[in-house]
């Protein structure tokens, strides 16, 4: 409930920096074209963001025939979540990790790397597809793309002011000088409030890929292997789509932690920690 209420607040904050930057670029004019254009994107975003994911990061769907020990890890983690299975990916890389993505419970799909077989036994992948089945539950897939969008159309109004400001009317010094601080700052907010949300989402599916396998100790396991393992072996992976995964992929940590897409994996295990000991569910 509290991440919840969290990530409504950031949402609700990203949405006023939208308008603030329309209104100031443009006016009533600039704050209809924000609207518009965070309109489109969002609907854009609904429909073809999991199949956008899905092609950046190679995933291809698999058949249990081919892939029967992921199947059958995703059959039991959707099992105990009492969801409908969702479809099931694999990416040939060696680094270790897993996302999900789709709009919704019935259009869902999961996917791992080839890396994260090898490494993980079938408690801890369990647990991590507990994760996975957690962001579907929250609805997190379809709040970080409508949080990508906003922040995306919220780069085009700066773009855009920048133009306003070279071949706009007069706006006095001060007009201008409050453009240039929206132009330069709206971006920058755009970015810490957008990682924040990815972060809470995250502690939101540890906390709620924890209660579907009733095993906090086996994801603490996983995450710590994922971690060590992802830093030796950075995926190639496009910068945009990051955030799906379980751990950062890109094997490095943000250079401010208001811009990491991830919390830190050691506050991550702690908080798993506690609610093993909360639980009783200690493993």
């Amino acid at each position: 409930m509290i991440n919840n209420i969290k990530a409504v607040f950031l949402l609700t904050l990203l949405s006023g920096v939208l308008f603030v930057l329309g209104f100031a670029v443009g006016g009533q004019v600039g704050l209809i074209l924000a609207l518009v254009f965070a309109l489109a994107m969002n609907i854009g975003s609904y429909w073809f963001s999991d199949k956008l994911a899905l092609r950046m990061t190679g995933a291809k769907e698999v058949t249990p025939a081919q892939e029967p020990r992921l199947h059958k890890i995703v059959d039991e983690a959707s099992a105990m979540a009492r969801m409908p299975k969702p479809r099931v990916c694999i990416i040939q890389n060696d680094s270790p990790n897993a996302f999900a993505t789709g709009r919704n419970e019935k259009h869902a799909t999961v996917a791992a790397t080839t890396g994260i077989l090898r490494i993980l036994d079938d408690r801890e992948l369990l647990a991590v597809f507990g994760h996975e089945m957690g962001h579907i539950k929250n609805h997190d897939i379809l709040i970080n793309a409508v949080v990508a969008t906003v922040a995306t159309a919220i780069m085009f109004l700066a773009f855009m002011g920048r133009f306003a400001m070279i071949f706009g009317g007069r706006r006095g010094i001060g007009g201008l000088v409050v453009m240039l601080a929206m132009i330069i700052l709206a971006p920058m907010a755009a970015a810490v409030i957008r990682s924040a949300i990815s972060r809470q989402r995250e502690f939101g599916a540890d906390e709620t890929g924890a209660a579907i396998t009733h095993n906090p100790m086996a994801l603490a396991s996983a995450l710590q292997k994922l971690q060590d393992s992802s830093k030796v072996r950075p995926m190639e992976v496009n910068p945009a789509v990051s955030h799906l995964f379980i751990v950062n992929p890109l094997g490095k940590i943000d250079f401010a932690s208001f811009f990491a897409s991830h919390p830190p994996t050691e506050k991550r295990i702690a908080r798993l920690n506690e609610i093993a000991r909360r639980t009783g569910n200690l493993g």
